[in-house]
């Protein structure tokens, strides 16, 4: 739906909305070693102020959760876990900070990707997708009322994935050799790129060849990784253009979206950790840190539903999760 500004901007709802982006600041993954922000950021507070105005819910526009890993080193399966199941509850909790504000309250939309790469990847449409259904089965189950959920599925629901990623390809992508122009120029474009280089070179199972070789491959698919990723977040613009844009990544202040934490900042140092790259370990205070799961050593797996769930200290009390 689109914002009509009926009621003229008074002392009130600026504060109001004011109030509402410095929650999101306290969640903000910004980028190291940037001062501090002053003041709310104007693309946020436009959104949130014209959402205030109109005394409607705040919504919040997330592309994430997209699939797990292919790769067992990093992940214990390939539906969600304590980690999805922890992600949920700070959103939701982000959510019930607003709703402390603005009566109205705020949701969460999480826009899940994985079928925009899925082929990129390696992952095949059919994990993806129970990938999906198992987080929106979570997060009923979970009572996390403020969180909803879109993907490629919900937006052409007509087509098959591979006809929704050629649609998305034909009609929201930016040619490769401007993205590589551009890579060159914009340091956040760069900094995104290299982050995915990074990721393909991990998870790409497939990849094979020379050391050489894999590094050329990698950062071919890290190109279509992002062309897509642009292309999904363009699409999203498009169809939810009242939404506050939130990135799991870190974000320069000012910039079109806000990046936004996962977990509590304790949880991980690695700004790319996430609960698809990565499973958790409760340490011996009971507190919960996403690790690759070839890193949790002698730790106790804890089981769920008949299924690998997380891993626990062995001298961890036994509360959690």
């Amino acid at each position: 739906m689109t914002i009509t500004r009926e009621s003229p901007i008074t002392e009130r709802a600026l504060r109001t909305a004011e109030r509402i982006v410095q929650v999101l600041l306290r969640h903000r993954r910004g980028i190291p070693g940037e001062p501090a922000p002053t003041a709310a950021p104007r693309p946020q507070l436009i959104k949130v102020l014209d959402r205030v105005l109109a005394g409607v819910p705040i919504e919040l526009a997330l592309p994430a959760f997209p699939c797990k890993s292919p790769n067992p080193a990093k992940v214990c399966g390939p539906l969600p876990d304590e980690g999805e199941r922890l992600a949920l509850s700070y959103l939701q909790g982000i959510c019930d900070e607003i709703a402390d504000i603005h009566p109205p309250g705020a949701r969460v939309i999480i826009c899940s990707d994985g079928h925009v790469f899925a082929d990129v990847v390696g992952v095949p449409d059919e994990t993806v997708t129970a990938y999906g259904d198992h987080l929106r089965a979570l997060a009923d189950a979970e009572g996390r009322t403020r969180i909803g959920f879109c993907d490629l599925g919900d937006l052409w629901p007509g087509d098959d994935h591979a006809e929704r990623r050629a649609r998305l390809i034909r009609g929201w992508t930016e040619p490769v050799d401007e993205l590589r122009v551009r890579a060159r120029s914009d340091e956040q474009v760069a900094r995104t790129l290299r982050g995915m280089i990074r990721f393909v070179l991990a998870d790409a199972v497939d990849l094979t060849g020379t050391p050489a070789q894999r590094q050329r491959e990698a950062k071919r698919r890290a190109y279509q990784l992002l062309a897509r990723s642009r292309a999904w977040g363009a699409l999203l613009l498009a169809r939810r253009p009242d939404a506050v844009r939130l990135s799991i990544h870190p974000q320069p202040l000012g910039a079109a979206k806000l990046g936004i934490a996962l977990l509590d900042r304790t949880a991980t140092d690695d700004a790319w950790l996430t609960p698809w790259h990565a499973v958790v370990r409760y340490d011996v205070a009971g507190t919960p840190r996403l690790v690759h799961h070839a890193a949790v050593g002698d730790a106790e797996p804890v089981r769920r539903g008949g299924r690998l769930w997380c891993y626990r200290d062995r001298l961890a009390g036994r509360n959690n999760p």
